[in-house]
This record gives structure tokens, sequence and C-alpha cells, in this order.
């Protein structure tokens, strides 16, 4: 394994919903809100702007829940976006200097109606990379709550 894979998060998650609901999940700004966070964290809903095309982008606060004002602004810039199959650019953090990373998620259909989603995001520092994945990882729990919920 190079050391540029080691410092990328990969993960893969099936979800129980069409790749057309994991899509809108990441596009639609009402749904974002509802799922998106590491555990403790939250994304209040009128923070997001979303314009899901190439050249387009995704903003978004996240806030901490145990301390409001501890607020940071996320962007990312899409490079490329194939509706229900790709969202790809890069995202930036506030107050996070060298944050600006590669962001690639990747809907897959799978047998049943379900969707497997291939995430791809780096380089990071090895701490940074550690809790970014821990925060993906809980964010799909909530995606999932929020996914079966809608069906």
């Amino acid at each position: 394994m190079t050391q540029a894979a080691k410092e990328e998060i990969i993960l893969s998650r099936v979800f129980d919903a069409s790749p057309e609901l994991v899509y809108r999940a990441f596009v639609d700004p009402d749904q974002l809100c509802l799922w998106f966070g590491p555990e403790g964290f939250s994304v209040p809903c009128e923070s997001v702007q979303i314009d899901a095309r190439p050249g387009g982008f995704q903003r978004y606060v996240l806030v901490d829940d145990s301390d409001p004002a501890m607020r940071s602004q996320v962007d990312v810039t899409f490079a490329e976006v194939v509706e229900n199959e790709l969202l790809a650019g890069h995202q930036e953090i506030e107050g996070a200097p060298g944050t600006r990373v590669m962001l690639r998620l990747e809907f897959h259909q799978e047998p049943h109606d379900r969707t497997r989603l291939a995430l791809r995001q780096g380089p990071f520092p090895e701490e940074r990379r550690q809790l970014t994945k821990a925060g993906w990882e809980s964010s799909f729990a909530r995606l999932d709550s929020l996914l079966r919920r809608s069906l």
C-alpha cells in the first residue's frame, strides 16, 4: 500500500434503499441536515445549500452539540456529478488548515433495490483520518435510520 493510500479513507456501506434514495439524501438540503455529522454534531437545516452539478457546491455548518458556539463551515466543490451514481470533488473545512481533500462518493445498484455506497476521501494526517472515518461511520448509521423510516 502506498503512503498516499494510507492517508485516504476508503469505506463501503450497503443501504436497504435504491441508489436514487441514497443519492437524494446527499443532494437534498432537507434530508442532509437530518443525518449528516458525526455523533455529537449536527447540521442546522438553514445552513445547507446544495447545487449538485459539475462546478456546483454543497455547503453547510457543522455544530458541536455540547458547545453550539463551536461551528465549522464545510464547503464541497463538485467536479463530477452523475445523478444517482457519482458525486466527486474537493472539500474544505473552515478553521482546519490544510484540509482541502478529495471526496468521491459512488452509488452502486445492488440486488433487491439496495445501494452500495463507496466513499473515498483524503489525504489526511493519520489522526484526522481516524476521526473522519469514525465520523462517516456514525453519519452512515444515522443515514441508514433515515432511509429505513422513509421506506
